[in-house]
């Protein structure tokens, strides 16, 4: 990606499909024993991973998929990144101890997981966005924390047929304990964990345009949470 993309207002690239052809990057990995502390971490506090999508041909760092199948207590499939914090991002110095994140975004329980279903990019693109977002600190220099929002291109357009939302908003998760949020890994690093959430342009122009507690107002009055949900109701389109 070209170091001279544009920024959209809340400090992090556009993304735009020309924006994905560009030059190969060496790639970075993380090390065996912090990639085990993140699972184990994961394994707490979200359960177990039933599978994993490893990479095969990683740029810049190497991103695995690890997938959590629905349970009676938490009834969603759950995705969290490994291999974004293999490298720290470029904070701001007023910012420091948030470094190094990984991220996370959770499907309803019918969402369509199997090899042959994710041919289909209206299936796909939540894993596909999920490993860009993992990705795009580290291929701008630039760095990903909870209120950044992400369009999809310039102007912001659908992901896929399935949905009219065309951006990420990264927040904390709500539906985990507080303890998961952070992972002490020792000599002042600590990997913070954020989810991913879909909006629409009409959340992402009022987060914009009214700042982040705002959309935040609008998001618990309609009682948004990180579980992704396609037809939720657009909490900003009458604001």
């Amino acid at each position: 990606m070209s170091k001279s993309s544009e920024y959209s207002p809340s400090g992090v690239p556009i993304l735009r499909h020309k924006d994905l052809e560009r030059e190969w990057q060496s790639t970075s990995y993380a090390a065996t024993e912090w990639l085990q502390r993140i699972e184990k971490h994961a394994d707490t506090y979200l359960g177990e991973a039933d599978s994993v999508f490893h990479e095969l041909v990683s740029d810049k760092v190497h991103i695995d998929v690890h997938i959590i199948r629905p349970t009676p207590e938490r009834n969603y499939y759950t995705l969290y990144t490994t291999g974004m914090s293999a490298l720290p991002m470029n904070t701001p110095e007023d910012a420091e101890e948030y470094k190094y994140a990984e991220l996370m975004i959770c499907l309803p329980p019918d969402w369509p997981l199997l090899e042959e279903e994710l041919e289909e990019s209206d299936n796909y693109w939540p894993i596909r966005w999920l490993k860009t977002m993992a990705r795009l600190p580290h291929d701008y220099d630039t760095w990903l924390s909870w209120g950044h929002t992400v369009p999809n291109g310039d102007p912001a357009t659908p992901f896929s047929n399935n949905t009219d939302m065309c951006a990420l908003i990264v927040l904390p998760p709500l539906e985990v304990e507080e303890d998961f949020l952070t992972l002490d890994m020792g000599d002042g690093q600590t990997v913070h964990f954020y989810a991913i959430l879909p909006i629409y342009l009409e959340e992402l122009e009022h987060k914009l345009e009214y700042g982040l507690d705002a959309l935040l107002d609008q998001f618990e009055t309609q009682h948004v949470n990180e579980i992704m949900n396609l037809n939720r109701i657009n909490t900003c389109e009458n604001a």
